[in-house]
Protein backbone atom coordinates (compact mmCIF):
# COMPACT_ATOMS: atom_id res chain seq x y z
CA UNK A 1 0.00 0.00 0.00
CA UNK A 2 1.32 3.47 -0.93
CA UNK A 3 1.68 5.95 1.97
CA UNK A 4 -0.57 9.01 2.01
CA UNK A 5 2.51 11.27 1.75
CA UNK A 6 5.78 10.31 0.09
CA UNK A 7 7.73 12.49 2.52
CA UNK A 8 6.70 13.70 5.97
CA UNK A 9 8.75 16.41 7.70
CA UNK A 10 8.41 17.06 11.43
CA UNK A 11 9.91 20.34 12.68
CA UNK A 12 10.13 20.67 16.45
CA UNK A 13 8.59 23.92 17.66
CA UNK A 14 8.65 23.11 21.37
CA UNK A 15 9.06 26.09 23.68
CA UNK A 16 10.50 26.02 27.18
CA UNK A 17 11.24 28.77 29.69
CA UNK A 18 14.21 30.92 28.69
CA UNK A 19 16.34 29.67 31.57
CA UNK A 20 15.73 25.95 30.90
CA UNK A 21 19.11 24.12 30.81
CA UNK A 22 18.28 22.19 27.63
CA UNK A 23 16.91 25.18 25.74
CA UNK A 24 14.27 24.62 23.08
CA UNK A 25 13.87 24.58 19.32
CA UNK A 26 11.18 27.26 19.52
CA UNK A 27 13.56 29.63 21.30
CA UNK A 28 16.12 29.00 18.54
CA UNK A 29 13.81 30.13 15.74
CA UNK A 30 12.12 26.92 14.63
CA UNK A 31 8.62 28.38 14.52
CA UNK A 32 9.42 30.95 11.83
CA UNK A 33 11.72 28.50 10.01
CA UNK A 34 8.96 25.86 9.83
CA UNK A 35 6.55 28.46 8.45
CA UNK A 36 9.17 29.50 5.92
CA UNK A 37 9.77 25.88 4.91
CA UNK A 38 6.09 25.24 4.37
CA UNK A 39 5.67 28.41 2.26
CA UNK A 40 8.82 27.69 0.25
CA UNK A 41 7.68 24.11 -0.50
CA UNK A 42 4.37 25.51 -1.73
CA UNK A 43 6.23 27.95 -4.03
CA UNK A 44 8.35 25.06 -5.31
CA UNK A 45 5.11 23.20 -6.05
CA UNK A 46 6.10 20.08 -4.08
CA UNK A 47 3.26 20.13 -1.56
CA UNK A 48 1.42 17.31 -3.32
CA UNK A 49 4.01 14.72 -2.31
CA UNK A 50 5.17 16.09 1.05
CA UNK A 51 3.77 17.27 4.35
CA UNK A 52 5.63 19.71 6.58
CA UNK A 53 4.30 19.67 10.13
CA UNK A 54 5.08 21.32 13.42
CA UNK A 55 5.83 18.84 16.15
CA UNK A 56 6.19 18.91 19.87
CA UNK A 57 9.49 18.05 21.51
CA UNK A 58 11.60 15.58 19.55
CA UNK A 59 13.99 15.27 22.55
CA UNK A 60 17.07 16.56 20.73
CA UNK A 61 16.84 19.97 22.37
CA UNK A 62 20.55 20.70 22.64
CA UNK A 63 20.93 20.10 18.90
CA UNK A 64 18.05 22.23 17.70
CA UNK A 65 16.26 23.45 15.91
CA UNK A 66 15.75 19.82 14.95
CA UNK A 67 13.68 18.16 12.26
CA UNK A 68 13.17 14.57 11.19
CA UNK A 69 12.15 13.47 7.71
CA UNK A 70 10.26 10.23 7.12
CA UNK A 71 10.09 7.62 5.75
CA UNK A 72 13.92 7.58 5.97
CA UNK A 73 14.12 8.85 9.55
CA UNK A 74 16.81 11.40 8.66
CA UNK A 75 17.50 14.04 11.32
CA UNK A 76 18.76 17.56 10.69
CA UNK A 77 19.77 20.55 12.77
CA UNK A 78 19.08 23.80 10.92
CA UNK A 79 19.18 27.46 11.86
CA UNK A 80 18.72 29.61 8.75
CA UNK A 81 16.49 29.93 5.71
CA UNK A 82 19.53 28.92 3.65
CA UNK A 83 19.63 25.62 5.59
CA UNK A 84 15.92 25.09 4.90
CA UNK A 85 16.40 25.87 1.19
CA UNK A 86 19.22 23.33 0.98
CA UNK A 87 17.15 20.64 2.71
CA UNK A 88 14.24 21.27 0.34
CA UNK A 89 16.37 21.36 -2.78
CA UNK A 90 18.72 18.49 -2.00
CA UNK A 91 16.82 16.12 0.31
CA UNK A 92 13.21 16.65 -0.72
CA UNK A 93 13.69 17.19 -4.47
CA UNK A 94 16.82 15.17 -5.21
CA UNK A 95 16.79 12.52 -2.47
CA UNK A 96 20.29 13.50 -1.32
CA UNK A 97 21.45 14.08 2.25
CA UNK A 98 22.69 17.47 3.42
CA UNK A 99 25.70 16.13 5.29
CA UNK A 100 26.68 19.40 6.97
CA UNK A 101 23.29 19.51 8.74
CA UNK A 102 22.83 15.79 9.55
CA UNK A 103 22.38 14.70 13.15
CA UNK A 104 23.80 11.31 14.07
CA UNK A 105 21.71 9.05 16.33
CA UNK A 106 24.34 9.10 19.10
CA UNK A 107 25.07 12.83 18.79
CA UNK A 108 24.56 14.88 21.95
CA UNK A 109 26.52 18.06 21.17
CA UNK A 110 26.11 20.28 18.13
CA UNK A 111 29.37 20.49 16.19
CA UNK A 112 29.55 24.06 14.92
CA UNK A 113 32.83 23.66 13.06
Amino acid sequence: MRPYYDIHVFCCVNERPEDHPRGSCGARGSISLQSYMKAKAKKMNVVEKIRINRSGCLDRCELGPAMVIYPEGVWYSYSTQTDVDEILERHILKGERVSRLLLKPEQEILDKS
